[in-house]
């Protein structure tokens, strides 16, 4: 089997938002945005098998005339980090194509291809705005009373004391039926904010710990192994990061060293995780006692980075969950998941199955691909 053509979809006309979105990791100083848009792969074969996959920036030609059995070899060459030159080229999107046509052409989930161990997985209910407190309390009833068992809130004020202080009033709004977790988005860049110094990081992360937060994400830039370790080591909430780690052994020292309890790899955001990337991370994270929550990226394309990372976190043990953007009315199934018949949405115990038909498991719209969309082909 060989890659004959390969078609880059995008959407003709924005996916509006029902009211401008400024998330916390753009706070103060960002541009709202008041739409979505999402760009995804077909990918043909020669035996009329076709995968799809996230356009994540890497050159469609890539896979012209390989075959997509060999799709260890194109994430090692391309993905790894491994060769100097050729890896880190941003090719996520294209392996997830790969492993779908695979799936497809042994008409099996890509899960049970890998060896499957579950077939629905757990989320918590990403949030993403710095809202009022009464707002944000309002949100947890509601992601409670909808199935959840988790919930992320946003940390990103100016007083890091009214971080606190909102975290607080939703604990005791909810008490312990819901699991809080707190994203400090430390290692983003933001225009207007001012970062935590270690100091800073420190009594905050204790009064989190008090407050029975479950996990502190990006207490501290990713960079600063050492004082992700002291905070780790201090308190008993689980300390979080990773999501802008370029490949899977960008982790190998914040493990040895401590860093993270919990990792947080994503399939796609920097371009050269993959599925094989999100294993590797798992069994690294795996065989020194810690946790593996990957991170997904919101947006169009939304459902294409949770189908790959369900599949991939069906097959590990130390996943207690997935991460789930849900911060209504802005971020819902309607805004980000447009271009799938079929969304991927939550069950009364709060988790999503994970997709059983061939590959990944997914089904375009096509009525929206049969007027709605721009088509870019190389062949």
């Amino acid at each position: 089997m060989k890659i004959t053509k390969v078609e880059t979809v995008r959407n003709r006309d924005p996916i509006p938002l029902p009211e401008p979105w400024l998330p916390a990791w753009s706070a103060p100083g960002g541009t709202p945005a008041t739409s979505f848009g999402f760009s995804f792969h077909r990918v043909y074969t020669d035996e009329g098998i076709v995968g799809l996959g996230p356009n994540t920036g890497a050159s469609a030609d890539m896979l012209l005339g390989i075959d997509p059995f060999t799709v260890g070899e194109f994430w090692y060459r391309h993905m790894s980090g491994g060769r100097p030159g050729r890896s880190g080229r941003r090719a996520a999107g294209l392996e997830i194509a790969l492993w779908d046509i695979v799936g497809k052409a042994a008409q099996t989930p890509i899960a049970k291809l890998l060896g499957s161990r579950r077939d629905r997985i757990p989320v918590y209910a990403a949030t993403s705005r710095l809202l009022e407190t009464a707002a944000h309390i309002e949100q947890a009833k509601e992601v409670a009373g909808l199935g959840f068992k988790a919930v992320k809130l946003r940390l990103h004020r100016a007083n890091p004391w009214d971080d606190v202080r909102v975290v607080e009033a939703v604990r005791e709004a909810v008490g312990d039926d819901l699991l809080l977790m707190v994203d400090a988005n430390q290692n983003n860049t933001s225009p207007g904010y001012e970062f935590w110094s270690h100091q800073t990081a420190m009594r905050i992360a204790r009064e989190l710990d008090a407050l029975r937060v479950y996990f502190l994400e990006e207490p501290l830039p990713r960079e600063d192994i050492r004082g992700l370790a002291e905070i780790a080591e201090a308190i008993d909430t689980f300390v979080a990061g990773g999501e802008h780690s370029s490949t899977a052994y960008d982790f190998r020292e914040h493990l040895a060293q401590g860093a993270y309890d919990v990792v947080q790899p994503d399939v796609t955001l920097m371009g050269n995780m993959g599925i094989i990337g999100l294993r590797k991370v798992a069994d690294m994270a795996d065989a020194s006692r810690r946790l593996i929550i990957p991170h997904v990226t919101g947006g169009g394309t939304f459902p294409f980075y949770l189908a790959a990372t369900l599949h991939a976190m069906a097959t590990v043990d130390n996943c207690p969950m997935v991460e789930y953007p849900y911060d209504p009315p802005v971020l819902t199934p309607e805004t980000l998941q447009v271009p799938v018949a079929v969304p991927l949405c939550t069950d009364d115990d709060g988790c999503v199955a994970v997709p059983d038909g061939p590959g990944l498991g997914l089904e375009l719209d096509e009525e929206l691909m049969a007027s709605g969309v721009v088509i870019e082909t190389v062949e």
